[in-house]
């Protein structure tokens, strides 16, 4: 996957937000995916104290066999300096640099992709999984373990039990129970998916933990709990 360049990444704070508050307006909310048989998932984690981006991309086939077990297609994990500070806001120009070179190197196309942060759920409507969709022009989702804005009542205690999630007045995702008994994940649109499609695709690829699959087996990736 080698996309067309969306913008320059040599961007002082004050750039990056106004470039955030120009990309949000092409983000698309509406459902846009081709047929599904492959989803990616995407997260990001650090090492050397911060000095060094380490982006796993994990790719599984769609459907899952019959025993729930998803194959995993192909993954891949790319280093590479980090090249921004921890800003409040900002953190796609901190990752998503890793994540496309991490793209780049796919062998496969998947249709969907999950990342392991935020979409819409955004104070400008431009979290990581809406900008890597934007860059990708595919379809993605944010699935957050933590709430970056917004308000929400808590939702009840059992599996797929759901509140929204609202900033200003508007719904910018869905705090979703996905296991009993443990926090939320906070789901939000990328691009090129609707948030009613997007929680039928977390729901969908659920396994035994609060992540869905595709996230999860990213985290420990880019966490180094699974070697290549």
């Amino acid at each position: 996957m080698s996309p067309t360049a969306l913008h320059d990444w040599n961007l002082d704070p004050g750039e990056a937000i106004a470039l955030q508050k120009q990309l949000a307006a092409r983000v698309e909310r509406q459902d846009r995916l081709a047929e599904v048989t492959r989803i990616a998932g995407v997260d990001i984690g650090f090492e050397q104290g911060g000095e060094v981006t380490r982006a796993a991309v994990v790719v599984l086939a769609w459907p899952p066999g019959t025993d729930g077990a998803f194959e995993r297609v192909e993954q891949v994990v790319h280093r590479e300096p980090t090249r921004l500070p921890y800003i409040p806001g900002l953190l796609s120009f901190r990752e998503l640099p890793a994540a496309l070179a991490a793209f780049d190197r796919l062998t496969s196309s998947p249709e969907l992709i999950m990342v392991d942060g935020q979409g819409l759920a955004h104070p400008r409507r431009l979290g990581v999984a809406s900008h890597l969709g934007l860059w990708l022009d595919r379809p993605t989702i944010g699935i957050a373990k933590s709430r970056l804005c917004g308000h929400h009542v808590e939702p009840g205690n059992e599996r797929g039990d759901r509140v929204p999630l609202v900033h200003k007045e508007e719904t910018i995702g869905t705090v979703l129970r996905s296991r009993s008994g443990v926090k939320p994940v906070f789901v939000s649109s990328g691009h090129r998916v609707s948030l009613p499609t997007a929680l039928d695709w977390v729901v969908a690829c659920l396994g035994r933990t609060k992540l869905p699959e595709p996230t999860r087996m990213a985290d420990r990736l880019a966490s180094r709990r699974t070697a290549m």
